[in-house]
C-alpha cells in the first residue's frame, strides 16, 4: 500500500517522525476512500504518538508554511498545495453523560482507534522508516468494507452513548456508502436515541443534510425513522407516515410517498433546497386529512397550509430563515398548479399566471412535479408525464410571446398617479391589480402601449379624469 503515499508530503512526514522521534500515522477517511477506490478528499487526518501541536509546527518548518493551532481541541492544521493536513496526537478519551465532549488524555496508537467512531474509519497506514506503509487494522475494517458494514470498533451502546452524533454519522455513512448498519448498532442507535437531545441542533442538521444530499436520501430517513430518531429530530416529517383506513377506503403513506418524490428529485437534480422542498410538500397532509363518503380521504389546502408551515419548521431544525427558505415555501405552495394543469386543457392565461408566480424558480417547480408522480399505474404514469411534458411546452411558448416571468407591470403605480393627477392611495392599487390581470388573463398584450391606453380607460371608468 505505499504506493498510495507515492505523494512528497508522506516522505516528509516520515522525515519528520524519524528526526523528532515520534511516531506518526494517516487515519481514517484516506485510508478508507482509497481502499474503497473512492476519489480521495483533500483533506487528510494524521495521528502522532505524542504532541500532534509539535509535529505540526516541525512539519510546517520544513514546508515553510503557517501553522494553525487550536489549543482547546490540541490540534494543529496546514495547507500543502491543494491539501488540508490536521495533526493530533494519539489520546484516549471518556465522557461525562451530560456532554458529548470528551475527557482526554495522551493514548498510544491503540487507544486512537479505540475511541474512532466506525471500524472503516479506524484504520491506519504507518508512515514510519521501520514499516511506511503498513495497514493497521486492529478491527477488521477491510472486511466490514467487502461486506458493506458499518459498524462500531467497540460496544455500540458505549460509542453512541459516548457521543449521540455519531448515531447521526453511522446513518449518514450508510447512505453516502450505500452500506448496511450492522444490526447490534441499529439496536443501540434505538436504544439511546434520546441522547440525541445534547446535541446541538446545528450539528444535527449538518448531518440530515448530508444525508439528503446522498445519492438515495431514502436510505438515511428509513433509518432514522426505523430507530426512533427522525421522530425526536423532525417529528413533523414523521408524522407523514402511516396509514389510515375507513370503511375499506385508506390512503397512501405519506411518508414513503414523500421519500419516493424525493429520491425521483435527486435523479433530476443536486440541489439541497430543492430536495428540502421534496420533503417538505406534503408536510401538512396529517393536519389536513378528511374522510368523506362522497370523495374518500382528502387533503385539501395542504399546498396553502404547507407553506405557512415552513418558516416555523425552518426555524426549529436551524435551517437558514433566507431566500433558500423562501424557495422552499414557494414550491411547496405551487406544487399543484401545474399537476392541474397536466389533468385539464391547459389555457394560456393559467399558464402565464403559473409563470408570474413561479418566476425563475419556474424550472425546479416543474421537476419537483415530475417527481411527484408516484403512482404505480405505468399507464397513469405515462399519461402524466406526456401531460407535463405538454405543459412545458406551453409555459416556453407563453414565455416566448409574453415574458410574464419575473414580470414587472409596463406602467407602474407612477404613471397612474402622473395621469390622472393622483396620491399614493387605495385607487392606484385598484388600477394596479385591474391591470395586472387583464394582462394575465390575455385580454391585452403586455406592452406599455396597451397598457396605457387599459389604465386610462379603468380609471374614467372609476369616475377618475385623465391628464392628457
Amino acid at each position: 500500500m505505499s504506493d498510495w503515499l507515492a505523494h512528497p508530503i508522506f516522505s516528509l512526514l516520515s522525515t519528520v517522525a524519524a528526526e523528532s522521534g515520534m511516531e506518526c500515522y494517516v487515519i481514517g477517511g484516506f485510508v478508507r476512500d482509497r481502499l474503497m477506490n473512492r476519489a480521495v478528499a483533500n483533506d487528510i487526518d494524521i495521528v502522532v504518538v505524542g504532541s500532534g501541536i509539535e509535529f505540526a509546527q516541525r512539519v510546517g518548518k520544513a514546508l515553510d508554511t503557517k501553522v494553525n493551532v487550536y489549543k482547546n481541541f490540541g490540534t494543529a492544521m496546514l495547507g500543502y498545495g491543494d491539501l488540508q493536513i490536521e495533526f493530533v496526537g494519539a489520546r484516549r478519551e471518556s465522557y461525562r453523560a451530560d456532554s458529548r465532549k470528551p475527557l482526554v488524555e495522551d493514548g498510544t496508537l491503540e487507544d486512537d482507534q479505540n475511541r474512532r467512531d466506525f471500524t472503516i474509519n479506524a484504520m491506519a497506514l504507518s508512515l514510519n522508516k521501520s514499516d511506511f506503509g503498513r495497514l493497521l487494522d486492529p478491527f477488521d475494517g477491510v472486511a466490514d468494507i467487502q461486506r458493506r458494514v458499518i459498524r462500531t470498533p467497540l460496544d455500540p451502546n458505549e460509542t453512541f452513548s459516548d457521543d449521540p452524533l455519531r448515531m447521526m454519522r453511522a446513518i449518514r455513512f450508510a447512505t453516502q456508502l450505500n452500506f448496511k448498519i450492522d444490526i447490534a448498532a441499529i439496536q443501540a442507535i434505538a436504544a439511546n436515541k434520546e441522547r440525541i437531545k445534547i446535541i446541538s441542533r446545528e450539528r444535527v442538521i449538518d448531518e440530515l443534510n448530508k444525508i439528503i444530499l446522498a445519492d438515495k436520501p431514502s436510505i438515511g430517513f428509513n433509518y432514522l425513522f426505523d430507530t426512533g430518531l427522525l421522530q425526536l429530530i423532525f417529528p413533523a416529517m414523521a408524522n407523514l407516515h402511516g396509514v389510515e383506513v375507513v370503511n375499506g377506503k385508506g390512503h397512501k403513506d405519506n411518508f414513503y410517498h414523500t421519500l419516493e418524490v424525493l429520491d425521483n428529485v435527486t435523479e433530476l437534480s443536486g440541489d439541497l433546497w430543492l430536495r428540502w422542498a421534496a420533503i417538505m410538500h406534503d408536510i401538512a397532509k396529517p393536519a389536513t386529512k378528511r374522510f368523506d363518503q362522497q370523495h374518500g380521504w382528502t387533503f385539501h389546502g395542504h399546498e396553502d397550509r404547507g407553506a405557512r408551515m415552513v418558516p416555523k419548521l425552518f426555524a426549529e431544525l436551524k435551517l437558514p430563515l433566507n431566500e433558500k427558505m423562501k424557495f422552499v415555501q414557494k414550491l411547496v405552495l405551487l406544487h399543484l398548479r401545474p399537476i392541474v394543469l397536466a389533468q385539464d386543457v391547459v389555457t394560456d392565461s393559467a399558464v402565464r399566471r403559473l409563470l408570474f408566480e413561479a418566476g425563475d424558480d419556474i424550472d425546479s417547480l416543474m421537476m419537483l412535479c415530475h417527481a411527484d408522480v408516484t403512482t404505480k399505474n405505468d399507464y397513469k404514469k405515462k399519461k402524466y408525464r406526456q401531460n407535463f411534458e405538454l405543459v412545458k411546452q406551453k409555459l416556453r411558448d407563453v414565455e416566448e410571446r409574453d415574458q410574464i416571468r419575473n414580470w414587472q407591470p409596463p406602467v407602474t403605480g407612477e404613471d397612474i398617479m402622473d395621469a390622472f393627477g393622483l396620491k399614493p392611495g387605495r385607487i392606484v392599487g385598484v388600477i394596479k391589480n385591474a391591470l395586472r390581470e387583464a394582462i394575465l388573463e390575455g385580454e391585452i398584450a403586455n406592452n406599455r402601449e396597451d397598457a396605457f391606453r387599459f389604465i386610462i380607460a379603468k380609471g374614467e371608468s372609476l369616475g377618475l379624469t385623465s391628464k392628457g
